[in-house]
């Protein structure tokens, strides 16, 4: 198969795309996350590889490093975006002229920060979904998605589909088998941040619920999926690994609940993953600062 991918650079660069949505520069883990994506719904799926498209063109025409094209770092903001757009708004042939432009816009902020060597993460879409969220509600009108409701429809309570939908929930996504798919993807990437994301994902039903959360709203995923992505980031192999997954997990539950609580990104669509970035960044600084010597 991988000589097939060899005479295929772009759809090996597109799958990768999908895969670094969790951050797994992995074209299996990208083409699970699409499959998941269509057994969510057509609409998912689509809106994904168009944007993802987009983003991988941009950077091939903006003549950006080949080698981070190839690694598909321009394709995961905007696979985001133009999943959030569909998952918004209604399914209007301008809805997609937007899900093309926000992937080129993607694209283009994901430079910026690759060019500084600053861990953007998924940074470049949260502000190109806020930009196009708050333009298209006060300027262009487009009516909200159906999609909405049917992907926050709540059918019983049960932990272990809790934790399996912090999973799903990264891509937009409440279905259990497609949070299932997603999990596999990554744990073919790598297990140990697989299984430290499932971890984080309980930590996040554990917190929101001391916080006094919806019940509903935690049972569908929507307080763990940030928490996965700071897990998966800052996941490895090291004796103390772990202890930073859980403080850098803490630190996003926490500032999750916090913004969600105040409705503080309402206007804009909603919190999306940036809980996961700054409380991601929030650690980072705190590992690396240099300790004073007395």
């Amino acid at each position: 198969m991988n000589k097939y991918f060899e005479k295929a650079p772009f759809v090996d660069e597109i799958l990768k795309g999908m895969g670094q949505i969790m951050l797994q520069e992995n074209r299996w883990t990208g083409l699970l996350f699409i499959i998941g994506l269509f057994v969510g719904g057509w609409q998912y799926g689509i809106a994904a590889i168009v944007a993802d498209t987009a983003g991988t063109l941009t950077a091939k025409l903006l003549k950006y490093n080949p080698e981070e094209i190839h690694a598909g770092l321009y394709g995961f903001s905007p696979a985001l975006v133009g999943v959030a757009l569909i998952f918004l708004f209604d399914n209007t042939p301008l809805i997609w002229v937007f899900i093309l432009i926000g992937g080129a816009f993607a694209a283009i902020v994901q430079h910026l920060f690759i060019i500084k060597k600053v861990p953007g993460y998924t940074f470049p879409f949260i502000v190109a979904a806020w930009t196009l969220v708050f333009l298209l509600r006060h300027y262009v009108i487009i009516p909200a998605s159906d999609l909405i409701h049917t992907n926050s429809e709540f059918t019983r309570y049960d932990n272990f589909l809790a934790i399996a939908n912090g999973f799903g929930q990264v891509i937009f996504q409440a279905s259990f088998l497609t949070s299932v798919i997603f999990f596999i993807g990554v744990f073919i990437g790598n297990h140990v941040a697989a299984l430290y994301g499932l971890a984080a994902s309980l930590l996040g039903i554990i917190l929101s619920l001391m916080n006094g959360q919806p019940v509903e709203q935690i049972h569908l995923g929507l307080f763990g999926f940030n928490a996965v992505l700071t897990a998966i980031a800052l996941s490895g192999n090291k004796k103390w690994d772990g202890l930073w997954v859980l403080i850098g997990s803490a630190i996003t539950i926490i500032i999750d609940n916090f913004l969600v609580d105040y409705h503080l990104l309402d206007a804009v669509g909603g919190v999306f993953t940036f809980p996961f970035v700054a409380g991601t960044w929030i650690t980072l600084l705190i590992k690396n600062a240099p300790l004073k010597k007395s």
